[in-house]
């Protein structure tokens, strides 16, 4: 099972592509200055060359279909088609306190991101836009949101709690 991991940022698209069975990371990369210039850097890891270079990335869809594209290509892929990515997993900095754990990205989850928007105004809308360039150049593959929050849902409160009276 092969995943493709995304960290949007405002004007930057982080990304790995992961090869689940065998726990090998299989390509690396940047786009940055999204909505400006556009720079994508693409580093395989199966011994091709790596991409470098400005490409024109005016909205984080391009980015997504320039990632797809240098992940397929014959110079510097590292699989075959777009049909060998099972999943997408995006970082989401903000979950609020409704997601203790990674999920399914449904409209549902969608509105629920975007009302964390007042928690972290940088993070969430770029995250969102991530997941709508996923959407719109991957179709039906499946997208997974991973929450940074998640992790203090579960933390009991005296590991949170400050010892002043509330």
């Amino acid at each position: 099972m092969k995943i493709l991991v995304i960290n949007a940022g405002s004007s930057s698209l982080k990304y790995q592509l992961l090869d689940m069975d065998h726990e090998k990371l299989l390509a690396k990369g940047l786009c940055e200055r999204i909505g400006i210039d556009g720079h994508l850097t693409h580093k395989p890891q199966n011994g091709k060359p790596k991409f470098e270079e400005d490409v024109a990335l005016p909205t984080h869809t391009e980015a997504i279909a320039a990632v797809l594209e240098k992940l397929t290509s014959k110079e510097y892929g590292v699989v075959d088609s777009m049909s060998e990515i099972s999943a997408v997993g995006h970082r989401v900095v903000h979950g609020g306190e409704k997601f203790a754990k990674s999920v399914v990205i449904t409209d549902e989850v969608m509105d629920d991101i975007a009302a964390c928007i007042p928690l972290a105004p940088l993070h969430n809308p770029a995250n969102i836009t991530g997941i709508n360039a996923c959407k719109a150049v991957m179709g039906n593959v499946p997208q997974i949101a991973v929450f940074d929050t998640a992790f203090h849902q579960t933390m009991p409160g005296k590991a949170f709690m400050y010892a002043i009276p509330l």
